[in-house]
């Protein structure tokens, strides 16, 4: 008798159907027909309405405790130099984030919006993937899926997921490359702010890690083998969610490797999942596109932490208070169109 795989349950998340809420789009539809505009004015507001109410079943949608939750690690690779900042900063925005004086605390307060940090392990590295694996087996791998989790606790309605941590641009370029193809060259960019030489050395990096695991298809052994752990835990978040009729806010480059894991198991296992912006980083457009989806924001934003999650989620509130809030031609004594 063969051992069972730690990623079975995980496997198992990806490939469950959804509960039915075609009555919930349906209800959201005809409301959104009779609100006091003309139709399709509102343009993708509108769209976003509908994509609410298909997660949850709610109708109308609302977003009553929206929460971005921010992973943070460290890894082994960082030591390469394919960052311009050294790993001693993760444990310091670890403290930024505490005494609230980051960018993402800023922007969550601006708009009412949850935060939550998780420091998994900063000053624990994960393995250096040019050279082994990120994690030292399956079940570590799935004991930080399953910590992902925890992101939906505090009956959260509309999760962001951000990440922080040295060298992950470098991590999430290697398992784009993995899984969708395509060299260093093809997926690597300024990160932090590398540029020439260093720019260079990181896809070179990135090849390394591609070709220590050639021939593997397994989306979950492929996190495994290249990690890392905020990856992990993201991706573990977006299951964990759909699971639950939770709508997800994808940040940026990082936070988007973590849907390619799960698209990889399922492609209908991140439509739950909505893309918050287009980042300064030149694959995470290639990255969406291989995902068939499109951005909310394009705002230049490479920064991380959940802050394009955050900003999108704030357009995400007002569609939602603008589908339930608005009154329609009839409770407003509004001629209708002719």
């Amino acid at each position: 008798m063969t051992d069972r795989s730690p990623f079975e349950d995980f496997r198992a998340l990806a490939r469950a159907d959804r509960p039915d809420t075609a009555a919930a789009v349906a209800a959201t539809r005809a409301r959104e027909a009779q609100l006091t505009k003309p139709a399709g004015s509102l343009g993708r507001l509108e769209a976003i309405s509908e994509w609410l109410a298909s997660v949850t079943g709610r109708a109308p949608p609302a977003v009553d405790r929206p929460r971005v939750v921010v992973f943070a690690a460290s890894h082994g690779v960082a030591d390469r130099g394919v960052s311009a900042f050294p790993s001693s900063v993760n444990a310091q925005m670890l403290a930024n984030f505490r005494e609230g004086k980051a960018a993402i605390n800023q922007i969550c307060g601006a708009y009412g919006i949850g935060l939550s940090v998780f420091d998994l392990a900063v000053d624990v590295p994960t393995g250096d993937i040019a050279e082994v694996d990120a994690f030292a087996s399956e079940r570590d791998t799935a004991a930080t899926l399953a910590f992902g989790l925890e992101a939906i606790a505090n009956n959260v309605d509309l999760l962001g997921l951000g990440e922080m941590g040295i060298g992950n641009t470098t991590v999430a370029a290697a398992l784009c490359a993995a899984i969708l193809g395509g060299s260093g060259a093809d997926w690597a960019g300024p990160g932090t702010g590398v540029t020439g030489s260093a720019l260079a050395r990181k896809a070179e990096v990135i090849d390394l890690a591609v070709a220590r695991v050639a021939g593997e298809t397994d989306p979950f052994i492929l996190l495994q083998r290249i990690g890392g752990r905020e990856i992990a835990a993201m991706a573990g978040a977006i299951l964990a969610a759909r699971s639950q009729g939770v709508p997800v806010v994808v940040d940026g480059y990082v936070a988007t490797s973590a849907a390619v894991v799960v698209h990889a198991m399922n492609p209908a296992a991140i439509d739950h999942c909505i893309f918050a912006h287009r980042s300064a980083e030149p694959a995470h457009a290639r990255a969406m596109a291989a995902l068939g989806v499109e951005p909310l924001l394009d705002l230049g934003m490479r920064l991380g932490e959940g802050t394009g999650a955050a900003l999108a989620m704030g357009l995400i509130k007002a569609a939602a208070a603008c589908h339930s809030g608005m009154a329609t031609f009839a409770e407003a004594g509004v001629d209708g169109p002719a």
